[in-house]
């Protein structure tokens, strides 16, 4: 059984996935296909990026991060999740998915806009507006089942890329929270920041020399120079409403 699965490959579930990842808990990215992040023409309001950035390389380059940070993606679509029943298993949730073997996992995170229809096997407070269902959620994504939660859009939050990806961390971290990880807090900081006071390095804090940041800035810049050598060939989805020739 994994320790989460997130359904839903765009900005939020790939967010939320990177902490949950970082903090060791075992997360597989159940991925639809397509990010609607992909019809973007250009993201111009993701702060970092004076001039705008490719949305598809930067989902691409978001995806790389979660898997180097040990998150699994796997193709496909969830039609729905219901409670682990059998009374000598441990607590969860079973996936079914279309075409693919039944999925298990202790947490689910539900960041697939605006597919929620898995969901409603699960009563988690489904809330439609016009052809839209919207998933009701606390200030950190916890629906009103226990173990499942909602990021981004599917949250009712707003229709922006830089708004889910801080959406998807924050409901990482409940997560990792709500689980059984030994976490503090996520941050790299200078050799002596806590160790120089006395203090052991915290749960999910790491602590590195000057070398090592100088290697880590060097192979940073690096892996960007090569993303950003060349343009993408992928060209942007249009909306499925719009006639194409």
């Amino acid at each position: 059984m994994r320790d989460v699965c997130i359904v839903g490959g765009g900005v939020a579930g790939t967010a939320a996935s990177i902490f949950t990842a970082r903090a060791g808990l075992d997360t597989l990215v159940v991925d639809g296909g397509e990010s609607i992040l992909a019809r973007n023409a250009s993201l111009e309001n993701y702060p970092g990026f004076p001039n705008g950035v490719d949305a598809r390389r930067y989902l691409e380059l978001t995806r790389e991060q979660a898997r180097n940070a040990g998150a699994e993606f796997e193709l496909g679509h969830v039609t729905s999740a219901e409670p682990v029943d059998e009374a000598d298993l441990e607590q969860g949730f079973v996936l079914e998915t279309e075409g693919g073997d039944p999925l298990e996992a202790r947490r689910v995170i539900a960041a697939s806009w605006s597919d929620s229809e898995y969901l409603v096997p699960l009563d988690v407070g489904r809330m439609q507006r016009g052809s839209k269902h919207f998933v009701s959620v606390d200030e950190a994504g916890r629906t009103a089942v226990d173990g499942v939660y909602a990021a981004g859009r599917l949250a009712d939050e707003p229709h922006q890329a830089i708004v889910a990806a801080g959406h998807g961390a924050k409901v990482g971290l409940a997560v990792i929270h709500d689980s059984d990880a030994n976490f503090y807090h996520d941050w790299v900081v200078p050799e002596g920041y806590f160790t120089g006071r006395g203090r052991d390095v915290p749960p999910g804090c790491e602590e590195i020399d000057d070398e090592e940041r100088r290697e880590r800035d060097e192979q940073a810049r690096q892996r960007l120079l090569e993303a950003f050598e060349e343009p993408l060939d992928e060209e942007p989805t249009m909306h499925p409403s719009v006639a194409q020739d």
